[in-house]
């Protein structure tokens, strides 16, 4: 490991508690002058007594600034291999604020038996964290870039071996700064003659075929030459993000993970549905009543339309909720409706001007509003924010091996063929996109896509 990456690395540990300290007297102060960043949310406090400053300080900021740094390390925000894209970083802090949060109200509710001195102030703390911590750590990232950029810190790869992977592993490596490629070559005695005139980093060996004796004498000499080794198989050129290192017992093994969200990804997701969907149902509330008056004005009961869907891993139906957006027998009238279905490329059912919709339900329907009560799915667990939306039973029956991958995850509200144009998507299209998502999920693409729903329902871009 580079000098260079080590100093980078330690660096965001004290960035961020010097950008933790800074959150929290800002959020103080501002509570203290009465000032209201976020409309509205000053109602959260009737009558708040704050602390002195002196106590505020050494009771609550240095302690839980230290939770924070502590959460973030679990979190795994403090590896050493920093990267050039702060994205998804942003999207982990944001995570450790809210959970850091969560803990601070449970601490005082549930050991000091008491309420936190001000909700404001940990709202305004939440904003302040992500801000300041992802402000510092790409400050860190631009300045170890221009570092790369100057050659510190830039780690020489060769690769060996007489396999077309060579060419991914270049294209990969000419995108990041981090590394230099120098070239594929074709056998031991080569990279010997390379690290001669050059301090070699890494040597990436891709040729599966490569005899026993070649093998080991090319380990020997990284090992002696304190270079370092690395062997990859052809098959991740083609599923790279799907093959894992992990270990049966003491064997090392190569496991196929069909997506990142497991472990720690499935934690991350989970974390980030419930407090997201909780604080939506607060403050949906006052609109998902006026809604549920609005149809039940026009049509009477029920308000709500509970449609059995197929879950994750395709196993029991779930219960989606949806506002009524149709006449009450609209199941049944639904067979006499097939002739015009307009999806004939998959076995979904799709018609442009269906008689069974309600004009409340035309009003819904266009700006996506039928689909809210979903978010009680989510909160429950049945559903998440974001993921490949649910489909009938009878739906799924005609799926094919290949279109059943998508139950590998919780369906979603949202998804990446929603905000990607799916009125206008083959079934086949709409089935990739979804599959990508799994494959590729991370934190940045969920909130991409959440930041992307926003402004097709708005502009009745969705369905």
């Amino acid at each position: 490991m580079k000098r260079s990456e080590i100093i980078f690395g330690l660096l965001r540990i004290p960035m961020d508690a010097f950008a933790a300290l800074a959150a929290l007297l800002l959020s103080y102060r501002l509570r203290l002058a009465n000032i209201d960043l976020i409309p509205g949310v000053k109602l959260l406090d009737s009558s708040p007594t704050l602390p002195g400053m002196e106590y505020y300080m050494n009771r609550f900021v240095l302690p839980w600034v230290l939770v924070f740094i502590l959460a973030a390390a679990a979190m795994k925000l403090y590896s050493l291999v920093t990267t050039a894209s702060s994205w998804n970083e942003i999207g982990r802090i944001f995570l450790v604020s809210l959970l850091w949060v969560v803990a601070v109200m449970a601490w005082y509710f549930l050991i000091a038996k008491q309420l936190f001195f001000s909700r404001v102030l940990l709202v305004h703390s939440v904003f302040f964290l992500v801000l300041f911590v992802s402000m510092g750590r790409t400050a860190v990232v631009i300045l170890q870039r221009a570092f790369l950029s100057i050659g510190i810190g830039v780690r020489l790869v060769a690769s060996v071996g007489r396999h077309p992977v060579a060419l991914s592993v270049r294209d990969v490596l000419s995108r990041d700064m981090h590394y230099e490629y120098l070239g594929h070559f074709p056998d031991f005695h080569s990279i010997k003659m390379l690290s001669e005139k050059c301090s070699l980093d890494l040597v990436l060996q891709t040729d599966p075929d490569a005899g026993n004796k070649e093998t080991i004498s090319l380990i020997d000499f990284c090992r002696s030459s304190h270079i370092g080794y690395a062997f990859l198989p052809p098959v991740f050129a083609d599923v790279p993000h799907q093959l894992k290192i992990s270990r049966l017992g003491l064997v090392p093994v190569l496991a196929f993970q069909p997506t990142p969200l497991d472990g720690w990804g499935r934690v991350f997701k989970r974390s980030f549905d419930i407090s997201v969907s909780a604080a939506l149902l607060v403050l949906l509330s006052p609109a998902l009543v006026l809604i549920a008056a609005a149809v039940f004005a026009e049509s009477g009961r029920p308000v709500l339309y509970v449609s059995r869907r197929i879950g994750e891993r395709g196993k029991g139906n779930i219960p989606v909720l949806k506002f009524r957006s149709m006449v009450k027998d609209a199941d049944s009238v639904k067979r006499e409706l097939l002739d015009g279905n307009q999806r004939r490329d998959g076995p979904l059912f799709k018609m442009k001007d269906d008689p069974r919709v309600t004009r409340t339900g035309k009003f819904l329907r266009r700006f996506d509003l039928d689909e809210l009560p979903q978010i009680i799915n989510v909160l429950i667990g049945h559903m998440s924010l974001v993921g490949p939306r649910p489909h009938l039973p009878e739906e799924v029956s005609k799926y094919t091996s290949y279109q059943r991958r998508v139950f590998t995850v919780k369906p979603g509200i949202t998804g990446l063929a929603q905000v990607s144009g799916r009125s206008n998507l083959r079934f086949e299209e709409e089935v990739k996109l979804d599959l990508q998502y799994i494959e590729e999920w991370s934190m940045k693409m969920d909130l991409w896509i959440l930041w992307r729903t926003m402004f097709a329902v708005v502009g009745k871009k969705t369905d």
